[in-house]
């Protein structure tokens, strides 16, 4: 089993209450719940159903707020950021291809 200091320091760890997550983020617990229903990401749930949330999903929500605060729709500001996490986890793919690739 992992030692909580592993857990907390995981991006990926559903660390975070929904009222704890929308007061870090700034934003309401419906907000946070429009998120989801955007599919921008899933929260994990406890075993009594209530929303977790990780670092990862946190600074997702904090940028699509920034957005939203801005003038973009919430659907636009979701699909944006799914399509910018893409390229992001692509060009990243790519480079540790390239990597391999350029070492023979």
């Amino acid at each position: 089993m992992a030692k909580s200091d592993d857990m907390f320091g995981d991006d990926d760890y559903p660390a975070y209450t929904m009222g704890r997550a929308a007061d870090i983020v700034g934003t309401s617990q419906d907000f946070l719940r429009r998120l989801d229903e955007a599919k921008l990401f899933t929260p994990f749930r406890s075993a009594g159903g209530h929303r977790r949330y990780s670092r990862y999903q946190l600074r997702l929500a904090a940028r699509a707020r920034e957005m939203v605060d801005q003038g973009t729709a919430l659907e636009a500001a979701c699909r944006i950021i799914i399509l910018e996490d893409q390229l992001e986890e692509a060009l990243q793919q790519n480079e540790r291809h390239q990597g391999r690739t350029g070492a023979a």
